[in-house]
């Protein structure tokens, strides 16, 4: 197996990219004061991008991909990413298991 040139160039440049913006966020808010409001839509994005991700497949799929999206949202709304994410995962397993 061998690796293109051309797709590890852009594997590269796309990491950096990532990189790039990712320090450039961190660089800029050092250097503003962030207002309360502004606070509280930065923190709104994570659990918006998690159900970005999550209603696709909870509208394509069935009745307890549905309900474990619920239940991901509604997690979403008082814990961070990962726990959120996690009990989306069990949720689904759980009722699939009882024959959802």
């Amino acid at each position: 197996m061998s690796i293109d040139l051309d797709t590890l160039l852009a594997i590269l440049a796309m990491a950096i990219a990532t990189l790039a913006t990712r320090f450039g966020g961190l660089v800029l808010v050092r250097h503003m004061q962030m207002t309360e409001r502004a606070k509280r839509v930065l923190n709104a994005v994570p659990p918006a991008v998690l159900m970005a991700v999550v209603a696709p497949t909870a509208l394509a799929s069935g009745l307890a991909e549905t309900i474990a999206c619920a239940a991901t949202a509604l997690a979403a709304t008082r814990l961070s990413l990962l726990p959120a994410a996690t009990i989306g995962v069990v949720a689904v397993a759980a009722l699939r298991g009882i024959g959802f």
